[in-house]
């Protein structure tokens, strides 16, 4: 198990105590614990900016785009749809 050592503003340390103390209660390793939730959701929210960082750049690039001659038809767009629902071809 990882140790570290971080400086905070005292305002960020007192809320953070206090909603910790107010969502899991007073104890040992509950501070912990919600030091360690709280990373990991920053993580994740991290991992999710990159992807739509990406998908953004993307679309920018026009890897989506259809041919200029693409004529769009609902009927065939549905007909397609039945098919994979239903497993006939």
């Amino acid at each position: 198990m990882g140790t570290m050592t971080i400086s905070i503003s005292d305002e960020t340390e007192q809320k953070f105590r206090e909603k910790v103390r107010e969502t899991l209660g007073e104890g040992k390793g509950k501070l912990g614990r919600a030091v360690e939730e709280s990373l990991r959701n920053w993580f994740e929210n991290k991992e999710e900016e990159v992807l739509r960082q990406r998908a953004l750049e993307r679309l920018k690039k026009g890897m989506y785009r259809l041919p200029k001659d693409y004529k769009f038809r609902r009927e065939e767009a549905y007909e397609e749809r039945y098919r994979k629902l239903t497993g006939t071809h």
